[in-house]
């Protein structure tokens, strides 16, 4: 009976279902009445509980089932391309694992090879990039020191000396080449500074002794075999006496009055009294040189001890090498006597040419106590005033000593 209805539902030859054959052989448990009015409604009722739970699930899930539905479509056209990428992997994997293999046997058997060398390169570069940027401001920082205060020369001058020690650390190096060169020029704007301040007019000793001992410090840095003991101190004389002369020539309007004096003086036929024009030029010309060639040779002898060389570096020698201070008053005195030969013969009276002979005598006095008295040089080119001027104030010089002796002997004897 079963297998009759199973022929007549599925049909003849087709596979039994066990759920229609579960349901055949439920429903020929029943009775013909049930079947035709409890067993419809039984369906009914299945069908509408089964309807609702897929109606549900359709509501809430469709766009992921339709999400889904699309990109298992895909999978015809991926998968294809996923073989073919595969095998593109499987073909190239071979060939990378040959060049790993190649890259590992180069750098492995070559430890100075130009590419490792260029790495290592690269990375000291990027861990000394701080220090590099310090050398590459090291001359910024020179110029700022070199003007902005003479008060700084000496730190410019320790910072100069580093930028040397670096040179000679890394003499191969173009950047501490550069910088090298940077701090020369620099350091040769501070020498030029140094030498513009001997010449200032009122220099006074402290001021020169520091300043030539900074120029004893980069003198033989900027110029090579130099006796320093020689060359600063005649840098020295050099720059004051260039100080002189340019004193010397402000006094050019009143040369140029006794000059015209002096032209009017031969030009008369009678007997000449004038020289007012010269005896003031003279005056002054003896003032001022006087003044700056008294300090000229002090500071000079102050200078040139500061640059005396040991005693053990000449004591091998017979005779000590000569400088420049040795010779250096001839000139100064030789500038004045060539004045007074062309000017004091125009002045004819008596007493104004004793009071210029007087400056003289001071003037000579001054650099006597200097080791550079020029008094036999007058009395050598005839003067003789000069020798009776001589004589009167040693006279007078004399008799001042005798009172003061006096009176302390008196002073002295009253305690």
């Amino acid at each position: 009976m079963t297998e009759t209805l199973s022929e007549h539902l599925l049909g003849p030859g087709k596979a039994t279902d066990a759920t229609a054959l579960s349901y055949l052989t439920y429903l020929t448990g029943q009775s013909v009445e049930f079947i035709r009015t409890t067993e419809p409604e039984q369906l009914s009722q299945a069908s509408t509980s089964s309807l609702l739970p897929v109606q549900s699930l359709s509501k809430k899930s469709h766009r992921h089932v339709v999400e889904s539905a699309a990109n298992h479509s895909s999978l015809r056209r991926m998968l294809p391309l996923l073989a073919k990428r595969t095998g593109e992997l499987a073909y190239t994997v071979p060939k990378l694992d040959q060049e790993a293999e190649l890259f590992s046997a180069m750098v492995g058997k070559a430890s100075e090879s130009r590419i490792i060398a260029e790495r290592k390169k690269a990375l000291r570069l990027l861990q000394n990039g701080e220090r590099l940027v310090d050398v590459m401001e090291l001359p910024q920082i020179l110029n700022s020191a070199v003007v902005s205060n003479p008060v700084s020369y000496s730190s410019s001058l320790d910072l100069y000396a580093h930028v040397r020690r670096l040179a000679s650390l890394y003499p191969s190096s173009p950047l501490v080449a550069s910088v090298m060169d940077e701090a020369n020029s620099a350091i040769r704007r501070m020498a030029v500074d140094l030498i513009a301040t001997l010449q200032t007019p009122n220099l006074k000793l402290a001021s020169s002794l520091r300043t030539a001992g900074w120029l004893k410090r980069i003198v033989p840095e900027l110029v090579n075999n130099v006796q320093i003991e020689e060359s600063l101190p005649a840098i020295f004389l050099v720059c004051r006496l260039s100080t002189l002369i340019a004193t010397l020539d402000a006094l050019e309007p009143l040369k140029q009055l006794a000059d015209e004096e002096g032209i009017r003086n031969v030009k008369s036929s009678q007997a000449w009294s004038g020289g007012q024009h010269t005896e003031r030029y003279l005056k002054r010309f003896i003032e001022v040189f006087r003044e700056h060639s008294f300090v000229m040779v002090s500071v000079s002898k102050s200078v040139d001890a500061s640059f005396s060389q040991p005693a053990s570096s000449t004591a091998g020698l017979i005779h000590p090498l000569p400088t420049v201070l040795a010779s250096f008053p001839l000139h100064l005195v030789g500038l004045l006597m060539n004045t007074l030969q062309t000017y004091l013969p125009a002045i004819k009276d008596q007493a104004s040419r004793e009071s210029i002979m007087t400056q003289v005598l001071y003037c000579a006095g001054s650099l006597g106590r200097l080791g550079a008295d020029f008094g036999m040089f007058l009395s050598a080119l005839g003067m003789t005033e000069w020798i009776e001027l001589v004589k009167r104030h040693r006279l007078l010089a004399g008799r001042l000593e005798s009172v003061i002796g006096d009176h302390r002997t008196s002073q002295a004897t009253s305690t």
